[in-house]
């Protein structure tokens, strides 16, 4: 028999968390007639003991009845108690489905849902490049079309950072291709929309690297995806500033660099930062920060050009002075 469920939805991504709510909800329903069955609680009026106290109703159209919580991190710990309660001894006639929109959830509901033998769900992408590639290759093959490995390499090159936006692709390709069909970069490419927004690492690795059109690309990318040229800067300016602050550290690995630079958890950036300060030299290091100090002097009307020309000028000789 169907019901005695609990779904704990969470995550920060407003898209994401919506998704996987429609997900589960659907899931849910299954067969039955959603009006008989659906019992959705969304406005930013609702409380809490109205939800709960649908929770508790047995069905009257259906075997089983689906209760949706929306947006519950606006209650507090003392407002969380009756639905914690609920949880403790739930109606075995209700699939209980529960958005949590940030993602870190309180542990006393996680703990309860858990207790439950709820599922909990995070929705948000995961951190790091790498996670990240093997979310979206994951979301990609669960799709009822296939893509190819050159379709999915457009995909993930033309949304950036704004994986987000992969559900909504997925649907509208799978409405105008139909389950079962195989798709090719020409195929999903018209269907992308605009180019997404990239991690300002991407901007770092190509001035690292001495690219300055690879740089220039990637501002281009940002100022479409609505970056203020402030924050393009200030990303960059705090990846100088650590390469200026490994030089004479005599740090003699990423690790050590680590250490200098005070950073926790990951080493990477400390390594990208102890390459490229390798890779300029104490002169051209010392130029590298005269450029950010004249680029930030000219961002506040010193030049009286648009602010994205400086960050561009900024980035390219800083890409040229790194080859």
């Amino acid at each position: 028999m169907p019901g005695g469920s609990v779904r704990l939805v969470s995550g920060a991504d407003e898209i994401l968390t919506a998704t996987a709510v429609r997900a589960a909800v659907s899931e849910l329903v299954g067969d039955a007639n959603r009006a008989d069955v659906i019992d959705e609680y969304s406005d930013d009026e609702y409380a809490l003991a109205d939800l709960v106290i649908s929770a508790s109703t047995p069905p009257m159209l259906a075997t089983h009845r689906v209760v949706v919580g929306r947006r519950l991190s606006r209650f507090s710990a003392t407002e969380l108690a009756p639905l914690i309660d609920w949880l403790d001894d739930p109606c075995p006639t209700t699939d209980l489905v529960l958005e949590w929109d940030t993602a870190r959830v309180p542990r006393a509901l996680v703990e309860a849902a858990e207790a439950a033998g709820g599922q909990r769900i995070a929705s948000d992408v995961p951190g790091g490049a790498r996670n990240r590639r093997t979310w979206l290759t994951e979301r990609l093959a669960e799709a009822s079309v296939q893509f190819d490995a050159r379709a999915g390499a457009c995909i993930a090159e033309h949304l950036g950072e704004e994986l987000s936006r992969l559900g909504a692709v997925i649907e509208t390709l799978e409405a105008i291709y139909g389950a079962g069909a195989r798709l090719g970069p020409d195929d999903v490419l018209p269907y992308l929309g605009a180019e997404g927004d990239v991690p300002p690492w991407e901007l770092t690795d190509a001035i690292d690297r001495g690219d300055v059109g690879g740089a220039l690309a990637v501002l281009g990318r940002m100022w479409g995806a609505g970056r203020h040229p402030l924050a393009v800067t200030a990303a960059v300016a705090g990846h100088i500033t650590r390469v200026a602050r490994l030089d004479g550290a005599d740090a003699a690995n990423e690790k050590e660099a680590a250490r200098v630079l005070g950073l926790r958890g990951s080493t990477f950036p400390a390594r990208k930062a102890l390459d490229a300060g390798r890779r300029r030299g104490s002169g051209g290091i010392a130029r590298a920060v005269e450029l950010l100090a004249a680029a930030d002097v000219d961002l506040r009307g010193r030049s009286g050009l648009d602010p994205r020309c400086v960050a561009e000028i900024l980035c390219a000789r800083l890409a040229a002075g790194a080859r």
